[in-house]
């Protein structure tokens, strides 16, 4: 019995303790991700502040499927998916949560046009394309079936005009992509982004397939005279000696070995020693996301609540890497950042 129904009924009787809501939530990474930790502490915060307290009124599962790292083939991958549904469908959810793109392509695409609610976030691929084959929405403002969510904006156009209003002597922007589901959604995303808008400087645009080519890149980048600013999307690489870098180890590197400032797609890339700039902000995002199970947990159809975008970005500042870069960043900017790492230091006489 769903939970909703469930409190009718004992306030129509007045007797017992409610039955708690019940929220699934599928991360395509692993415990503490930089990208699906933030989103799911968001989602959590967001229910507690409508009401759904974890302990009290509501229980969340969780699943890792680990397909950064551990299961990176489209058949391992695939295996995972089953595996969460197995999962997910033992703990008997009032709402399934699916964070990011893997998460989404498999369980989410499994239960679309079932009586289970199903809210996405952190997806990075452009929703018409994923509704070709999933037909999961009829419109965005009225998607109809069992599915709603957040979409994955990563602002870029805006993230590469602040930077530039901060760096006036920027000759072009470097996008450094790779082959993973990711990357290529992070690729088609900043192509569709650039269809409707026209950033301050030209896009220099890579993908590289191994761990080598990335190096060898960002070497010859640093060769350039001009002034660059890389946005490093390469999240997940095979190398020569048989092991993948992700990028726990892609982005320190890039921080170490790259002359150029880069800007961080989240704030997580930040902490691994990126320049900083206009990032997602996937906490506010996860929160977006919990919005939505709120409503859906008080009787809302999940085809009723229209799909959104993640609204809001996050201005965010390495002070040590400005410092190696040679690079001055206004105190009013500063002040006006949501995250500086390395202030106190900066400020010391």
């Amino acid at each position: 019995m769903r939970w909703w129904i469930a409190a009718a009924l004992l306030a129509l009787w007045g007797a017992g303790p409610v039955e708690a809501a019940r929220v699934f939530v599928v991360h395509s990474y692993g415990a503490g991700h930089v990208c699906g930790q933030p989103q799911h502490d968001g989602l959590v915060r967001a229910l507690e502040d409508e009401g759904f307290v974890p302990g009290r009124n509501l229980e969340v599962g969780v699943f890792y499927m680990e397909t950064k790292r551990r299961y990176t083939t489209p058949e391992a991958v695939a295996r995972r998916g089953k595996e969460a549904l197995a999962a997910l469908r033992a703990f008997r959810p009032d709402v399934v949560v699916t964070l990011d793109d893997n998460a989404f392509r498999t369980v989410g695409a499994a239960l679309v046009g079932t009586e289970l609610p199903v809210v996405f976030s952190g997806v990075n691929t452009p929703l018409d394309r994923l509704n070709r084959t999933m037909r999961f929405f009829a419109t965005r403002s009225r998607p109809g079936a069992n599915v709603t969510g957040v979409y994955e904006k990563l602002h870029f156009v805006d993230a590469v005009r602040t930077h530039c209003r901060l760096v006036p002597d920027t000759a072009r922007v470097v996008f450094l992509g790779d082959r993973s589901p990711t990357g290529e959604a992070i690729r088609a995303q900043v192509l569709q982004e650039l269809a409707d808008e026209v950033l301050p400087v030209p896009l220099e645009l890579h993908v590289v397939e191994t761990w080598e080519a990335y190096q060898e890149l960002v070497r010859r980048l640093n060769r350039s005279a001009e002034r660059l600013v890389l946005y490093p999307a390469a999240l997940r690489l095979p190398g020569a000696d048989g092991k993948t870098r992700t990028a726990a180890e892609i982005l320190p590197w890039t921080a170490r070995e790259s002359r150029h400032p880069s800007i961080p797609i989240n704030v997580g890339f930040l902490r691994a020693g990126l320049f900083g700039g206009a990032s997602v902000d996937f906490a506010a995002m996860g929160a977006q996301a919990g919005r939505m199970v709120a409503r859906i947990l008080r009787g809302a159809p999940a085809g009723e609540i229209p799909l959104e975008e993640a609204e809001r970005i996050r201005l965010v500042f390495n002070l040590a890497r400005a410092r190696d870069l040679g690079i001055r960043i206004p105190e009013d900017v500063l002040l006006a950042a949501d995250e500086v790492i390395g202030w106190e230091e900066a400020r010391k006489p």
